[in-house]
């Protein structure tokens, strides 16, 4: 699955493709299909802990200043959606990072504390400001609500001022760390995608869902 994800993001060809591992078993099976690998400390918090150690190995003299932390569950993301969330950070200068959403069509989702949503302002030309992310179906009252993607595009001195701060209240309540960014005043702007959400893989019925996508393709 992992070589599946990081094939999606080299097509993107939007820049060099790492995964950041904590696992020797994954950087191995990485490095063995042409890609490249880096050993993060395994007790690291979170995802975007992971994502600064990493680039500091990779890239410590600073040359990229916008990075995408795409999970390794995500393997039917279509690269257009990284080049989209790429786009929505430099559309900006006052953006600090930038997400993915896609709005709910199945009722189902709305009530499921696992699909995350977002709460956004206006949304125009498929960009719009995120004010909230929760677990529960918001904001109330008519109107669309949106699907999270767990991609962010992060300029680097916005990630080096996040993983300097402790969580925050509301992350540790909702369980989002994408809370902290917005407890210290971070502009998050999001790209609408057109389409449904691409499936991360939680369950054995989530893997078999992405082979299933991979058994169709043409």
């Amino acid at each position: 699955m992992i070589v599946r994800v990081c094939e999606r993001a080299a097509a993107a060809g939007i820049g060099p493709v790492w995964v950041a591992a904590a696992e020797i078993e994954v950087a191995q099976t990485v490095e063995k299909a042409g890609f490249s690998a880096v050993l993060t400390d395994p007790d690291l918090p979170s995802g975007s802990d992971r994502v600064h150690a990493a680039l500091g190995a990779i890239d410590p003299d600073e040359a990229y200043d916008v990075i995408i932390n795409l999970q390794g569950d995500m393997p039917t993301l279509d690269p257009s959606a990284l080049e989209a969330v790429v786009r929505s950070i430099k559309a900006n200068p006052s953006c600090d990072l930038a997400t993915l959403v896609a709005e709910i069509r199945n009722p189902k989702e709305a009530v499921d504390p696992n699909v995350v949503k977002a709460v956004l302002g206006d949304v125009a030309d498929g960009q719009a400001r995120a004010h909230y992310f929760s677990r529960a179906a918001v904001p109330a009252g008519e109107g669309p609500l949106w699907h999270h993607i767990g991609v962010y595009a992060w300029r680097r001195t916005a990630l080096d001022r996040f993983v300097a701060a402790p969580p925050s209240t509301l992350e540790l309540r909702e369980r989002l760390e994408q809370l902290r960014a917005l407890d210290l005043g971070m502009r998050i702007d999001c790209a609408v995608l057109s389409g449904p959400p691409p499936n991360g893989v939680d369950t054995p019925e989530d893997l078999e869902a992405a082979r299933a996508v991979y058994r169709t393709a043409p």
